[in-house]
């Protein structure tokens, strides 16, 4: 990843802007939601979904945050590389092979059931872990009524639990089956933790919400909830929230305007030959495409960016570097001017969950899918 000083000038032919301040008021934001003593812990994988995780944990940090989670081992050497403190959680699996790594740079590992756990008691690296609890999620963890298989994982003597988590399948979701389903899952959890308190063993620290978990359900019980999308200032396209957060959007995408030329009624534009104009217009070819991460799946779908303050559509199917812009009456547009995708110019502002519409997916997505060649400008 580049960091480039936003005083330089444009920093290429594309590139991702990042308001740190908009991340920190953010966080603010979302604990202001949380009961009890629950905390926040920062979820910075995929490289902070595209912000960048080295410098977002790093101002994170600066605000309080002790506790972050990422996916990989990959990610978690990346942060301890860049001398980030606090707790960092990998949530994804890691070879038993490597369990020196995880004790070396004193990262915590998520434990998914008791084969797993037995693989790392077998390493003989003293290990910290987090017990996950598969409450009706189905993706990882132990099944919630397996208490043996639970309490086994105590049982591994050179693995010190330090925390038990659940993750809720539909917590974005005010529909009543789901908000039961929920808090069915919120349920076994506790059953579970009571168990183990009650045959005397340290649950350490619990968490069960991501970032929709917040707003729909109480945090009261919880010492963490994991959040992550919400710190980046968007929320899913699909999603319901009864709290609503008061977020400030972090990330801008912006692209260079390597060529204007008209073309007139009955022409057509890119692959395909998939938009046909119905009148004389002013076309932009802007420097981004699908392998920067503007959707190609948003083609012909409603995508508009925006130029010289003005709000204009593409037009015609998203290339893998470059994409084509309606500019008709949109004074003195010319090569080197700057096309938004997402964030603001003038008046106008695209959201990120507006890509995400018109994509037919999740912020998450577009968000995780901003490609590695972009520089990152940090303001």
């Amino acid at each position: 990843m580049h960091i480039i000083n936003e005083n330089r000038g444009k920093p290429g032919r594309a590139w991702v802007e990042v308001d740190l301040d908009a991340i920190a008021h953010n966080a603010a934001a979302v604990r202001s939601l949380m009961g009890g003593n629950c905390d926040l812990m920062a979820i910075v994988k995929a490289d902070a979904y595209g912000h960048g995780a080295v410098r977002a944990s790093e101002r994170l940090y600066r605000e309080g945050v002790r506790a972050f989670a990422v996916a990989t081992l990959d990610e978690g050497l990346t942060l301890r590389e860049s001398g980030l403190d606090g707790d960092i959680l990998v949530l994804g699996y890691t070879e038993p092979s490597d369990a020196h790594a995880l004790h070396d740079f004193k990262l915590t590992q998520l434990v998914v059931d008791g084969a797993y756990a037995g693989a790392l008691g077998e390493t003989g690296k003293k290990l910290d872990v987090h017990i996950a609890v598969d409450t009706g999620m189905h993706r990882l963890g132990i099944a919630h009524d397996d208490l043996r298989e639970i309490e086994g994982v105590y049982g591994r003597g050179n693995l010190a639990v330090k925390g038990v988590a659940t993750h809720l399948a539909a917590s974005d979701s005010l529909d009543d089956e789901d908000v039961e389903f929920s808090e069915a899952q919120l349920r076994r959890f506790g059953d579970v933790v009571s168990s183990l308190r009650g045959a005397g063993l340290d649950t350490g620290k619990l968490h069960a919400q991501a970032s929709y978990g917040v707003c729909n359900f109480s945090s009261a019980g919880f010492d963490y909830a994991r959040v992550g999308v919400m710190l980046y200032g968007v929320m899913s396209h699909f999603g319901e929230a009864r709290l609503q957060p008061a977020l400030m959007p972090a990330l801008s995408f912006r692209a260079v305007i390597a060529q204007v030329r008209e073309i007139e009624a009955g022409e057509t534009v890119s692959y395909g030959r998939a938009f046909t104009a119905e009148r004389p217009m002013m076309l932009a070819t802007v420097c981004a495409g699908y392998a920067d991460g503007a959707p190609r799946q948003a083609s012909g779908r409603g995508l508009c960016c925006i130029v010289h303050g003005h709000r204009v559509p593409v037009v015609g199917r998203i290339c893998m570097d470059m994409l084509m812009a309606d500019v008709t009456g949109v004074d003195d547009v010319k090569p080197g001017d700057v096309a938004t995708l997402i964030g603001a110019d003038g008046g106008e502002v695209i959201r990120c969950e507006e890509v995400a519409r018109a994509s037919g997916t999740i912020t998450n997505d577009i968000l995780c899918r901003l490609g590695g060649r972009l520089p990152r400008v940090y303001v």
